[in-house]
C-alpha cells in the first residue's frame, strides 16, 4: 500500500477538524483508527504498523503545531482504553490502567503511540474536546457530553470512512434562558 496519500489525507482531515473545532492549546483530540479499514480490509483483520506510523506522524505534526494533546483510542479488545501522555493524568484527573497495547490487542495506532509518545500511559476513559474516527471505531464514549458532528471535506483516509466531531458546553435553561451576555446598560 502506498503510504504517502494516507499521510496527506490524515493531515488534511486533522487540519480541517482543528480549524472547525477551534481547540485551545492544551485541549484534547481523541483519535480512533482501524488501520485495517484504511487498507480496505475488515476492521481488526489486517493491522499495519506502517500505516499506523504514517498516520500518527501526520496527526501528531498537526496537533503539536497547535499545542493540542492527543488521546489514541485502543480497540475493543482493550475496552477502547486510550494512550495519552502522562502529563494529562494530573491536568485532567485521569486514572492510569495497566496494559500495553499491541497490534493484535489494542490496535496498530495505539501500539505506535506507546512507542512514539514521550511518556505514554493508558487510561480507561477521557472527555475529549474533539475527535476523529477513522474506520468506524466508535470514539463517541470519549467525547464531552454535547458532541457536534463535523462534516469534513476529507471523507476518507485510504479506504476508511471518517467521522468527526467537536464539543460544546451544554445549553441549559428554558424559554427564558439567555446564551449570550446581554450588553451593559
Amino acid at each position: 500500500m502506498n503510504i504517502e496519500p494516507i499521510s496527506r489525507e490524515a493531515a488534511a482531515a486533522i487540519t480541517e477538524l482543528l480549524a472547525v473545532a477551534k481547540l485551545e492549546p492544551g485541549e484534547i483530540l481523541v483519535v480512533g483508527c482501524s488501520t485495517s479499514e484504511v487498507q480496505g480490509a475488515k476492521i481488526g483483520s489486517a493491522g499495519s504498523e506502517d500505516v499506523a506510523c504514517a498516520l500518527l506522524t501526520a496527526i501528531r505534526t498537526c496537533c503539536d503545531s497547535q499545542g493540542i494533546n492527543l488521546a489514541i483510542q485502543c480497540c475493543e479488545h482493550l475496552n477502547r482504553a486510550l494512550v495519552v501522555e502522562r502529563s494529562l493524568i494530573g491536568r485532567y484527573g485521569l486514572e492510569e490502567v495497566s496494559v500495553v497495547p499491541v497490534r493484535t490487542a489494542g490496535g496498530a495506532l495505539a501500539a505506535q503511540a506507546m512507542r512514539d509518545f514521550a511518556d505514554p500511559v493508558v487510561v480507561e476513559t477521557i472527555q475529549a474536546h474533539a475527535g476523529l474516527d477513522i474506520g468506524s471505531t466508535l470514539i463517541g464514549m470519549h467525547l464531552k457530553r454535547v458532541a457536534v458532528p463535523v462534516r469534513l471535506q476529507q471523507k476518507f483516509i485510504g479506504q476508511a470512512a471518517l467521522t468527526a466531531a467537536h464539543s460544546r458546553p451544554k445549553l441549559i435553561g428554558g424559554v427564558r434562558a439567555c446564551y449570550e451576555l446581554p450588553p451593559r446598560s
